[in-house]
Order: C-alpha cells, then structure tokens, then sequence
C-alpha cells in the first residue's frame, strides 16, 4: 500500500488516478472507473467525481493508494 498526501479534500477520484500515474489521463482514468476497475474503501465506484477524503483506500490493477491528508 502507498500513502497519497493531499493537501486540500475532497479530491475527484479521477484526478487521483492521474496524477499518481496509474493512468496518462483524465480520460483514461474517467474510462477505468466507469468500466468498474477501480474501488474505493473495497466497494466498486463508478463515479468519475466520486470526492476522495483522508482515510479513503483506492485500489486499482496492483496498486493500492491510502489517501491522507496532509498536516497544515
């Protein structure tokens, strides 16, 4: 498992993907998630915009992305 800082929440789950580098692009993570591979805290989650918060667990393919938010 990788811990992911964000700085602000929530974040688009799709943004995520992206800028973590599992996909090249917005579209491609738009695509993955609406194809039903990607699930957030062990549930399949459809939703491109779904908001990702501190303690939120993604996992797609072999990764798997704890999300934390980082300390002001």
């Amino acid at each position: 498992m990788r811990d992911v800082e964000i700085t602000r929440e929530p974040v688009e789950l799709y943004k995520i993907l992206k800028f973590e580098g599992l996909l090249s692009s917005g579209a491609e993570a738009k695509n993955a998630i609406a194809a039903g591979q990607v699930r957030v805290n062990g549930e399949t989650e459809l939703r491109k915009r779904r908001k990702i918060v501190d303690g939120d667990v993604i996992v797609f393919a072999d990764e798997e992305l704890a999300i934390k938010l980082a300390a002001n």
